[in-house]
């Protein structure tokens, strides 16, 4: 880039989607609706099982990048890594798709793991029975805000970002952001994958919620709420929709729930308070059609 050049999007990022990334995704033959012999390209998937010391969790479907990040976040949301838990290696085997996280603490979830609800998070969401013990132990910072400004801009830089669903579609994206900043943007085939590998990255940098924006291209679910508290994270936005169950949650926890935010529009239905609106909407065009996050021809 010359000294002139603007920064590109992703240059703000601390992480940010390697579309071209090895493995991550594949060109495959078909054809079209007329019959015409054509290529596309889609995402990967593969299992991995993940381990807590000597203790198989789970398996799940994801892209296969940062394993290591998934796989703490996972236990994390899950409420089976405490906030004082000593990780001492994490070991991961690319060729057995197995992930070992170890702690100096001796754990043991048996008990729990027979107790698990399936999510509606695509690619089959799992949350384990006791998870509701840190929701409700979990305060969130009444003193944290969001302003408009901050918020129309991050959506600009966040839909504009070079990233695999806009150039393969069919996967989702989170990004933890602060104020106006862009931080950590990760993908995966499914939205508690992209959540969970965000957590995992907050965890091994030290990095604290209480004055982060979490940004999610899916639905706002009960899942997306649970899990964006338990990383203390006091707003959530996404340009989709709401779930009952969500936006209770949301207003039990005291959480900011933004959904459908396009362009200058966007509802609130939990958290009003904590917004600043600093906009003067008038002067603000609508959202231009390279705006609407249509990857590789999704709607």
């Amino acid at each position: 880039m010359t000294a002139n050049a603007a920064p590109t999007p992703e240059a703000a990022y601390l992480v940010a989607p390697d579309p071209d990334a090895d493995g991550l995704s594949a060109e495959v033959s078909g054809h079209d609706q007329d019959g015409n012999p054509m290529t596309t390209r889609v995402v990967t998937e593969r299992p991995l099982t993940l381990y807590l010391n000597r203790q198989e969790i789970v398996t799940m479907m994801t892209i296969g990048d940062h394993p290591d990040l998934l796989a703490v976040g996972y236990l994390i949301n899950q409420n089976m890594l405490r906030p004082d838990d000593e990780i001492t290696a994490i070991d991961h085997d690319d060729d057995l798709d197995v992930v070992v996280v170890r702690t100096a603490r001796a754990t043991d979830y048996e008990s729990v793991l027979q107790k698990k609800v399936r999510t509606s998070g695509c690619a089959q969401g799992t949350v384990f029975g006791d998870v509701m013990e840190g929701f409700d132990a979990t305060a969130l910072p009444a003193g944290a805000v969001l302003r408009t400004s901050w918020l129309h801009g991050l959506t600009k830089t966040i839909n504009t970002t070079p990233s695999l669903y806009l150039a393969a579609g069919a996967i989702h994206g989170c990004v933890l952001c602060e104020r106006d900043r862009p931080l950590v943007y990760m993908e995966d085939v499914g939205r508690h994958n992209a959540v969970d590998k965000i957590a995992g990255w907050m965890r091994l940098n030290g990095v604290a919620g209480a004055d982060k924006i979490f940004y999610t291209t899916g639905r706002l679910t009960s899942e997306m709420v649970i899990k964006t508290v338990m990383m203390g994270i006091p707003v959530l936005v996404s340009r989709s929709g709401f779930t009952a169950w969500g936006v209770e949650l949301a207003r039990q926890a005291g959480l900011t729930l933004i959904g459908r935010a396009r362009g200058k529009r966007f509802t609130v239905l939990s958290g009003n308070e904590r917004i600043v609106r600093d906009m003067d909407w008038s002067k603000v065009a609508d959202e231009t059609p390279d705006m609407r996050r249509k990857g590789a021809g999704d709607d």
